[in-house]
């Protein structure tokens, strides 16, 4: 293909390279990248887009109306390197005709692991226990000290039993759990498979010793967890949000941690991302927070990369998109 034949396509992050050389091996894309590891500046960002026929972008990337009339009307496709999708102005790009990709199910494993690591971490106290060795505390044994709350007999309940809520289900029943209560939309037939009991959200939250969160952010879900949610929680329960961080209220989760209202909360997703260093949920020790690394494996990041790129390209070129979000 010539150099006047050559397809841009505008790049916003640095991405791991099995994408890369995917791009580059296809000879057809004029690829200009934001070669940098923290976000491309808005305005570096209009200018990269002007012209481009193919976007790649990340979740931490505003895809508005701004964007796509600064791409123009070459803009054929943006392909996300994420499963979600709510940083896209989905609407106005239906409108006008772009395909999007992204990157379902190539991460439910490491998101589902992650979110049982976050788990049994603040279930159990680990951040807590490593700063008490760490500045003296860890004095002898007591009978109580740095204690928690185990599986073993627990009632578990999962909002949102998707691909990633199903794949979280299935590494925490051979823990020893006792019923494992789900809700959403409608009844899954796979949920058999774990043994889950279709329930009414009170239900889960009033009898479920873990709330985990692993629906998708819509607007019936935004503000889902909230103070009324909370005040229905066992004064022993711990919730956990590997999902989106608006589906909770943080306000209202800070007021449950502290007032003892429930017993703890695990996030790796907050609002806004990265969550202030003054934040008051940060001062609670009940309160285990991460920086959204549900899908922080080197292999998942790469299979990520890749199956972006393959989506870029199958937009470029009018092909079948290995997965096309569906407009």
């Amino acid at each position: 293909m010539s150099a006047q034949q050559m397809l841009k396509v505008f790049v916003t992050r640095r991405i791991p390279q099995e994408g890369m050389k995917i791009l580059k091996r296809a000879g057809m894309c004029n690829l200009s990248v934001w070669d940098s590891d923290e976000p491309v500046p808005r305005a570096e960002l209009l200018k990269g887009v002007a012209g481009a026929h193919g976007l790649l972008c990340l979740l931490s990337d505003k895809i508005d109306v701004e964007v796509l009339d600064a791409a123009g009307p070459n803009l054929k496709v943006i392909s996300t390197l994420s499963v979600g999708f709510d940083h896209l102005a989905i609407d106005e790009i239906k409108k006008r005709g772009i395909r999007v990709g992204y990157t379902p199910d190539v991460l439910t494993d490491a998101t589902a692991e992650l979110t049982v690591a976050l788990l049994l971490a603040t279930a159990r106290r680990l951040p807590e226990g490593v700063e008490e060795v760490k500045n003296g505390g860890w004095s002898t044994w007591k009978p109580l000290w740095l204690c928690g709350y185990g599986l073993s007999g627990s009632t578990v309940g999962v909002i949102g039993l998707g691909r990633i809520g199903l794949a979280i289900a299935r590494r925490l029943k051979p823990f020893g759990v006792k019923r494992l209560l789900y809700t959403g939309r409608q009844p899954k037939p796979q949920a058999q498979e774990v043994d889950g009991e279709y329930v009414p959200l009170d239900t889960l939250v009033s009898e479920s010793d873990f709330v985990v969160v692993s629906c998708s952010l819509t607007p019936d879900t935004q503000g889902l967890c909230d103070k009324t949610f909370f005040s229905k929680m066992k004064k022993t329960s711990v919730f956990i949000n590997t999902s989106r961080g608006a589906v909770v209220n943080q306000e209202d989760l800070f007021e449950a941690l502290s007032s003892g209202q429930i017993a703890a909360a695990g996030l790796d997703v907050t609002t806004p991302e990265p969550l202030p260093t003054n934040h008051p949920l940060l001062t609670l020790k009940n309160c285990v927070v991460l920086p959204h690394i549900g899908s922080a494996t080197y292999s998942t990041r790469g299979v990520m990369s890749e199956l972006t790129a393959n989506n870029l390209l199958a937009g470029l070129t009018g092909s079948e998109m290995p997965s096309e979000l569906k407009l």
